[in-house]
């Protein structure tokens, strides 16, 4: 567990406000028959023109700036070449690199012809996650969190994946602690001022075991049902915590898509 100084805050502050900022840029031009390969390229030249670095490409051999994961896709999708459809789901996982600090964030869109059943599964998951944030402050425990994340997905009847977490993110885009979005209350390590976690429940419309295809980094659910995911950056502050990305210029941009539909 690395605790950051103000001043590492505040860089890493700047790293997920560009993130936000990305993923806006996207949904302003998610649409029909675009693919996620086109989006990746449009996501890599908006960071650079920001003077940002992609976190993630070449993080582990991974060739993309964005994890772009469709439907039963629950993570860790590379950008491919299929258009996306009007009943389409799609999980955008951005992080930016500037100042030797990273920010992280996902958002799951909805194209104009989702069901209302996977609406809600997307509502329920973003839910899950403000909920979660809403009890997060320093004295909380790993399980404490976990357990708001889960009862009210598991309430609504969805299931949370386990075999996937949040993390502890500053230098290195991946650092401890793990932060799962399932647990027991008052058990795990004690959350402390000033860490900085990647909160970022993963939701399944189906069942809650996931499987890996053969391109070894998209995760998929095993029955094939959707999945969702929303992530923010937070710092964890003696009462309450401190939310560095936002979904407000995403949810703007959404808006005036008429693509998109706002969950």
């Amino acid at each position: 567990m690395v605790i950051k100084s103000d001043e590492e805050i505040d860089l890493i502050r700047i790293s997920s406000l560009m993130v936000s900022k990305t993923l806006a840029y996207l949904a302003s031009i998610l649409e029909v028959g675009l693919t996620p390969y086109e989006l990746n390229l449009k996501a890599e030249e908006f960071l650079k023109d920001n003077k940002a670095i992609p976190s993630f490409k070449g993080y582990r051999g991974f060739p993309s700036a964005l994890c772009v994961s469709r439907n039963e896709a629950v993570v860790h999708g590379i950008p491919d070449k299929l258009p996306f459809k009007e009943t389409d789901i799609v999980s955008i996982d951005c992080g930016a690199y500037i100042n030797g600090y990273h920010g992280d964030s996902a958002y799951t869109f909805a194209f104009s012809e989702v069901s209302n059943e996977v609406k809600d599964l997307l509502f329920t998951t973003k839910e899950s996650l403000l909920r979660g944030l809403a009890i997060l402050k320093a004295g909380v425990r790993q399980g404490d969190l976990g357990f708001e994340i889960q009862r009210f997905c598991e309430d609504r009847g969805y299931s949370i994946v386990r075999e996937l977490v949040g993390h502890g993110l500053g230098k290195s885009i991946h650092e401890p602690p793990d932060v799962p979005n399932y647990g027991k209350k008052g058990k795990g390590l004690i959350f402390k001022k000033n860490l900085v976690i990647a909160v970022e429940p993963m939701v399944n419309l189906g069942k809650k075991e996931v499987i890996m295809l053969d391109d070894d980094w998209t995760i998929v659910t095993k029955d094939r049902m959707p999945s969702a995911h929303f992530e923010h950056t937070v710092c964890i502050k003696l009462e309450g915590c401190d939310i560095l990305t936002s979904f407000d210029p995403i949810e703007k941009s959404i808006e005036k898509n008429n693509n998109l539909i706002n969950i």
